[in-house]
């Protein structure tokens, strides 16, 4: 059986928990959260990284960051994860998805204008793939309309646009180490924070609404409850998890990488002969491997390969199902404009085996059996 999905593994996890268990701090903020905290600052260039429990509370606190309340407006698209919407419906904001661009499945950003109103607050980019957003037209619109931009890079460790690395663009960007992603430690996200006038109050809606942070680094004698807040903050043995693979980052860019660019190379003949349609990297936009995809013509042959693949042991999935056609999203949100791509592109897409260690003849597997299915 060829996995989906195996969760990153380097070796040294186990042995960095036990270290963490014997230093006696388990919970949060101890020496493997500010090393994971520090190569995150380092990595992407952003004034502040704080991990969280989840890539869904780093983009709850962005909201809270933002003061988004009820009846504000934030766009987003409508292909990606509930927690990208739900972090905002929890403060009361109304959802306005936007259509998405066919090549990358990211924000189409020539729909955004558009779409703001009075109401607006925020514009939510989701770096599909870890292949960046056109940011530089999402910066300029939120620029003249004087929006906040939180960065959905949920996908996007490693990733960059012209330079700059994704979550660092943004007033706030949010990661993810879920244990689907390059980078795991279970359950767990980053917040990051591109001005650092919004760090104490970041650290202060993650430590329950305290000055905890500011009393552990001495600059107050005692600390108390100053703001609302909630519990963001992971534990220790999490980050220790996660300590283990990002002190071997590049290794594991460089074997997903591999894996990418195998699966790209073998199956360009059937993109040649029309057969399918292969991701799409913008010039400028360098991406992480974060996932590979092919696009059936339609939904009925997607499912019959998807069968076909099974038959022969290959585990592959789609992926969202679009945020507006769910119940939820009709309660909470509206599509503006048409649906011209995000229902059609979404029902094609595929995505295939990809994660660490994935060796190269089960690759070659793969796309062998994908090339069998089209010269049936």
């Amino acid at each position: 059986m060829i996995n989906f999905n195996i969760p990153p593994y380097t070796g040294k996890e186990n042995e960095y928990i036990d270290q963490a268990i014997h230093n006696h701090k388990i919970s949060g903020d101890g020496i493997f959260t500010r090393r994971c905290n520090e190569w995150i600052e380092k990595k992407t260039g952003t004034a502040k990284a704080l991990l969280t429990t989840s890539c869904t509370h780093a983009t709850e606190m962005a909201a809270l960051l933002c003061d988004i309340k009820p009846g504000d407006e934030v766009i987003m698209p409508s292909y990606t994860f509930v927690s990208t919407a739900d972090a905002f419906v929890l403060r009361g904001a109304k959802v306005v998805f936007v259509d998405i661009r066919p090549d990358t499945m990211n924000i189409d950003e020539s729909l955004i204008e558009d779409a703001i109103t009075d109401k607006t607050r925020a514009i939510v980019p989701v770096h599909y793939a870890g292949v960046a957003c056109e940011m530089d037209t999402i910066m300029d619109i939120a620029g003249r309309h004087g929006l906040k931009v939180i960065e959905d890079a949920a996908q996007g460790v490693m990733s960059s646009y012209k330079g700059q690395a994704l979550g660092s663009i943004g007033d706030f960007g949010c990661f993810s180490f879920h244990e689907t992603k390059n980078y795991s430690m279970g359950e767990g996200g980053a917040l990051l924070i591109r001005d650092k006038k919004n760090q104490e109050p970041a650290e202060i809606i993650r430590e329950k609404g305290t000055n905890r942070s500011k009393f552990f680094r001495g600059e107050i004698d005692k600390y108390t409850w100053v703001e609302a807040g909630s519990s963001y903050l992971p534990s220790e043995l999490n980050a220790a998890y996660l300590w283990a693979q990002l002190e071997l980052a590049d290794e594991i860019y460089d074997n997903r990488m591999n894996t990418w660019n195998t699966y790209h190379e073998l199956l360009s003949p059937l993109r040649a002969q029309g057969l399918l349609d292969l991701p799409v990297i913008p010039e400028g936009c360098v991406h992480n491997a974060h996932m590979y995809y092919i696009k059936a013509k339609d939904l009925e042959e997607r499912t019959a390969l998807i069968r076909f693949l099974k038959e022969n042991e290959i585990s592959t999935v789609f992926h969202y199902i679009p945020l507006h056609s769910a119940p939820a999203g009709k309660r909470f949100g509206r599509f503006h404009g048409a649906d011209r791509y995000t229902t059609a592109e979404s029902e094609r897409l595929l995505r295939l085996p990809l994660y660490y260690g994935l060796e190269p003849e089960k690759v070659y597997v793969v796309c062998e059996k994908i090339r069998e299915f089209y010269n049936q």
